[in-house]
């Protein structure tokens, strides 16, 4: 059974995969609107079929279970922000890890941790963005 945590929190999509792994969340837990679209791109780049309906099902899941939070204007503005941090940390802020940074500047836009399995593709945002892990109690 995950520790609850009190108060709100922003899941990362590595979280929804493996939700059944989490040993820590929060109360209040919600969504990225991109997280939903990471999970909906899942079932067309599965080899078999099997894998493709257990996608879908995790994709019909967080569709049913949260309202996901919107990628708007001040997500946008936060972005700004990570993109700087990431870069200073002499990380590359773009490429195939950003999802996960406009994910993160969705967490800093809403005010909510960023609960997550891969802590590390986080780095270089500590000072403005609380990362916990999900798989640590």
């Amino acid at each position: 059974m995950p520790e609850i945590r009190p108060g709100g929190g922003l899941l990362d999509t590595s979280v929804l995969i493996d939700l059944g792994s989490a040993l820590r969340l929060p109360s209040e837990a919600a969504i990225s609107a991109l997280s939903l679209a990471e999970l909906a791109a899942g079932p067309h780049a599965a080899a078999d079929a099997a894998e493709r309906a257990a996608r879908q099902q995790r994709v019909q899941f967080a569709e049913a279970s949260f309202d996901a939070l919107p990628f708007d204007d001040a997500c946008a503005r936060a972005y700004g922000g990570v993109f700087a941090a990431v870069a200073g940390a002499g990380r590359k802020p773009r490429g195939r890890r950003m999802v996960d940074l406009l994910i993160a500047a969705t967490a800093i836009a809403h005010a909510l941790p960023l609960y997550t399995f891969n802590a590390r593709d986080f780095d270089g945002m500590g000072s403005f963005l609380e990362v916990l892990d999900a798989g640590a109690a």
